[in-house]
């Protein structure tokens, strides 16, 4: 669907990618798009209820143009993707005018738009997603939750997380890292779990044998993690339907063999705790660039808040012509611009060829080291994902209250990480300069960036619980 008008030029973008001149990014769309209402003097209000487990509920409450145009259809359905994603529910309320409420209902019905994402949320939370057309009166009142997470690093620890072409284990003892190491796996592509739980059992077992005793563990996995138990994770994308309890009862299992608190959280709440633990600091947003884009978040009173936080789906870039994410099928979300993914999309664009047979950690290697030997292809590469760093990071604060956004993962390693850094502040202080003052970025240090996760998720467990 075109953008009716809101084009680069029209919002005056200043700052462009440097491998994607068509990069339109959310944010823009977004705030001129509300501009525009404002102005007219005609605006109706739109209120959105997310509603998921035990009746919590998050609002979202923006002005729209009458009369339900493609411009403002498309406003909304980006809109409600971003909660869908950032929150998590499988209730969708629309509070405003029924056309918007009938165009959402279509999208997330089967065979619809949003089919995909449905059908995602259905089985996180194990019953059909609704959409509810109402009034604004009717859409029910906030209710969320706060719970503390982490932070203990008292006795004997194991921490492990697990990403799609490595995992990798900590041994900490009293706060104390003794042992730390990565293990190569290719996961996505195994349809029996036995393969996951025997090769996460191996990683555990080394750690072990560098502590006197195992007190607790603690995992950082992607995917949806509830009750540590896995609910969609492309790590078991393979594993068919009827082996699928066996891998999602894997971390019960693993904790009934060690016989020890097991607790597993979704990567991405991770990455914000180990970024609240560093910064010694809350009103962490975390983001981890790896094989796809994990996110989580911890509030200003450190607690996390039942979120879903899976920002690889959320859309970032409304360029009508971005690329489609393989998995979901829909353009422009965020899986495709702060991951390895990112980097591969980037090749052509660079005039860097690699072999078809090469997969995607392996690209992101080639293109480190042309980046080690100062290659400008390279460095344009990390320079366009800074661009897109810079606007998200301004989308984002318009769904999170956050004073420090940690970023890291494989594609931060080595000088690139320095350079999406770099870019990503020129775009704030060129675009956003209130948020600069509200906003610090980090990238943690090196050994962080590697082993930061499963240290911090070694500290997930109580001892004794």
């Amino acid at each position: 669907m075109a953008c009716q008008g809101l084009s680069r030029e029209y919002m005056g973008m200043r700052f462009s990618a440097p491998l994607d001149p068509g990069f339109l990014p959310a944010v823009l769309f977004n705030r001129e798009y509300a501009a525009r209402a404002k102005a007219s003097g005609q605006a109706e209000q739109l209120v959105i209820g997310i509603e998921r487990e035990g009746g919590l509920v998050s609002r979202h409450e923006a002005r729209v143009l009458p009369g339900g145009s493609p411009e403002t259809l498309r406003y909304v359905e980006r809109l409600v993707k971003t909660l869908i994603w950032a929150r998590g529910g499988w209730r969708i309320h629309i509070g405003g005018p029924a056309e918007i409420g009938t165009h959402i209902r279509a999208a997330y019905a089967p065979g619809g738009a949003r089919a995909f994402d449905a059908d995602l949320m259905s089985k996180v939370y194990e019953r059909p997603v609704e959409v509810v057309a109402c009034a604004t009166g009717d859409v029910p009142a906030a209710r969320e939750m706060a719970q503390d997470v982490g932070g203990h690093l008292d006795g004997c620890r194991i921490g492990f997380d697990l990403g799609a072409s490595d995992y990798k284990v900590a041994a900490v003892r009293e706060g104390e890292v003794v042992f730390s190491e990565e293990f190569p796996w290719n996961p996505r592509a195994e349809a029996d779990p036995a393969y996951h739980y025997g090769h996460i059992n191996k990683g555990l077992k080394a750690a072990a044998a560098h502590l006197p005793r195992v007190d607790a563990i603690g995992g950082s996995s992607a995917g949806v993690i509830v009750g540590n138990k896995i609910m969609v994770a492309s790590l078991v994308r393979s594993v068919p339907p009827e082996k699928f309890e066996m891998a999602k009862t894997m971390f019960l299992r693993l904790r009934e063999e060690w016989g020890v608190p097991l607790v597993v959280a979704n990567d991405g709440d991770v990455t914000a705790l180990a970024g609240a633990m560093s910064l010694e600091e809350d009103g962490v947003l975390g983001v981890a660039m790896g094989s796809s884009e994990a996110a989580g978040f911890i509030d200003r009173q450190g607690h996390i808040l039942g979120w879903l936080n899976e920002l690889a789906f959320a859309p970032v870039d409304f360029n009508p012509e971005a690329p489609s994410e393989e998995w979901s099928g829909d353009r422009g979300v965020g899986a495709l611009y702060f991951s390895q993914q990112a980097v591969n999309k980037l090749l052509p664009a660079a005039g860097i060829e690699l072999p078809a047979t090469v997969g995607l950690p392996e690209r992101l290697k080639e293109v480190q080291a042309l980046m080690a030997k100062g290659d400008p292809s390279a460095t344009k590469i990390y320079e366009t994902i800074g661009v897109y760093l810079g606007y998200t990071v301004a989308h984002y604060a318009d769904f999170y209250d956050f004073q420090h956004m940690l970023i890291l993962g494989r594609v931060t390693t080595g000088e690139g990480g320095n350079i999406i850094l770099g870019r990503a502040r020129e775009v704030l202080e060129g675009e956003f300069p209130d948020l600069v003052a509200r906003v610090a970025l980090h990238l943690p240090d090196e050994k962080s960036r590697r082993v930061g996760q499963a240290v911090a998720a070694a500290s997930l467990p109580e001892i004794g619980r």
